[in-house]
């Protein structure tokens, strides 16, 4: 069965659906149909979503019925819209292109994009001879099927012992490889969330992980972060919120979250776990961005160490320090916990590459000259990126942040989602702000990753500059779709 999208809450999602000041002479249906084309771009509107009814969307609009029945008929012409008599219409997908691993769409022919829609590094060149060195230990498996549900031991224990430096006391038993920090994520939530019950989340967070939990027909509940330059975690709300709404699972990015850069406290770390065990409370803590402190930033003690009730589940990979090609991610928690989730995978996609796996040993192995010359590389994109905002934005608030590989952005309006569909026409794919919450908000904000060369950045900042600044005078009408949000 197709989902539905209401009236009501598509006009939710699409905000300020109008064109802006300088592009009047844009008619409504048209705006309309090109706002439409932005949701579907950004995958806040999925393939196969039934639209509502034209008389229902144009009452939520307060529009004419005609605006509505325009917009769907140029929708419908761009490849984006089927309809049929009786049927009502749904979202398809336009001819010349196809849809990325995450999802999301993209043009069979987009070689030549300065794609900032996603946030992760190229490969670096310990790579290669990882995958060499993994060839080599591959013939130790072989007179094994190759399932291992919980991951290969030497792994496991790698992973393991990584935590332990970072003084959290873990055994390898306590320890799932999964393919990446999604797939653990998903794990997690059919675990520990049943269909319909309650979870907690920051706002902005990490699309992918709404994603999940909408996938699991949660009620989702938000905590806003400050967005300034001393934003971040609001205690004192924080602790309300899971006291109050009392949610089964609470998801948490405490390094360098995603997409702010906030870096939680030690303190709040410790109140945090309190509070979820006293309110019933599993936490799901994100740990993709722990190995990339910028500036000699000291990390805090993992949120893990503060658990004595396994209310914890850390859960990270390596696809941000060393390459997301790699497909490995873990889990980290009790060791019963581990056992039941790898029962639950087993269902799922049984066990993960054993050559990967190996690769990743390798890579661990070598992360004390990986992940140096990946946090140098950071910091100068990141001052970079910084320095051209200043010079070609200035009306742009940035938050600096001291870790991770994102910067995010406060606007000069409400102005996200435009901004990305006429970027595109400019060769940018960008992550509009309404992608990291829910509901259309977060239309003054735009993340911003610093993990392309220093001259790929500088020539993407000006290209926003120039489309910032044409963007009350002149009308684009085409669009284009980004390919991935990672």
């Amino acid at each position: 069965m197709a989902v539905i999208v209401r009236g009501s809450q598509l006009a939710r999602l699409l905000g300020h659906w109008h064109a802006l000041p300088g592009r009047r002479r844009n008619p409504d249906y048209a705006a309309l149909a090109s706002a439409v084309r932005g949701l579907l771009a950004d995958g806040r509107l999925s393939l196969g979503v039934r639209l509502p009814a034209e008389r229902e969307l144009a009452e939520a609009l307060r529009v004419s019925r005609t605006t509505v029945t325009a917009a769907y008929r140029s929708l419908r012409e761009s490849g984006h819209l089927t309809s049929r008599r009786g049927a009502g219409s749904w979202t398809t997908l336009p001819s010349g292109h196809q849809v990325a691993s995450t999802g999301l769409w993209t043009a069979e022919t987009d070689l030549d994009m300065i794609d900032l829609g996603y946030a992760a590094l190229a490969a670096p060149p310990e790579l290669v001879p990882a995958a060499r060195a993994a060839a080599e230990d591959l013939p130790r498996y072989l007179q094994h099927a190759g399932y291992f549900p919980t991951g290969l031991a030497e792994l496991r224990a790698a992973i393991a012992q990584g935590y332990t430096r970072r003084g959290l006391t873990t055994s390898a038993e306590q320890i799932m490889v999964t393919g990446g920090t999604q797939h653990a994520l998903d794990l997690v939530l059919r675990l520990l969330l049943p269909a319909g019950a309650p979870a907690l989340v920051e706002s902005p967070t990490y699309p992918n992980a709404l994603a999940a939990l909408a996938a699991r027909r949660a009620r989702i509940a938000t905590h806003g972060l400050a967005t300034g330059p001393d934003g971040g975690w609001d205690a004192d709300l924080l602790l309300g919120a899971i006291r109050q709404e009392r949610p089964r699972l609470a998801y948490l990015i405490p390094e360098f979250q995603n997409p702010t850069g906030h870096l939680m406290s030690t303190e709040l770390r410790e109140r945090v776990v309190a509070a979820a065990h006293a309110s019933g409370t599993d936490l799901v803590v994100d740990e993709s961005f722990v190995d990339l402190p910028l500036d000699g930033t000291v990390v805090p003690p993992p949120t893990a160490v503060f658990d004595r009730h396994s209310r914890v589940i850390s859960i990270g990979g390596m696809s941000k320090p060393y390459w997301g090609g790699l497909r490995i991610g873990w889990v980290r928690a009790s060791a019963p916990l581990v056992q039941r989730l790898a029962a639950l995978r087993v269902g799922v996609d049984m066990a993960g590459p054993v050559l990967d796996q190996l690769v990743g040993v390798h890579l661990l192995a070598a992360a004390d000259q990986i992940v140096p010359a990946r946090l140098a590389q950071l910091t100068a994109q990141r001052d970079a990126l910084l320095a051209e905002l200043a010079t070609a934005l200035p009306e742009w608030r940035v938050t600096v942040p001291h870790g991770g590989v994102t910067l995010w952005a406060e606007l000069d309006g409400p102005i996200s989602s435009a901004l990305a569909r006429a970027a595109e026409e400019a060769g940018v794919r960008l992550a509009p702000g309404p992608r990291f919450g829910i509901d259309g908000t977060l239309e003054r904000f735009l993340r911003l990753p610093f993990t392309l060369p220093v001259p790929v950045l500088t020539d993407a900042v000006r290209r926003i500059a120039a489309v910032r600044y044409d963007l009350d005078r002149t009308s684009r009408r085409q669009w284009r779709e980004p390919a991935m949000i990672a």
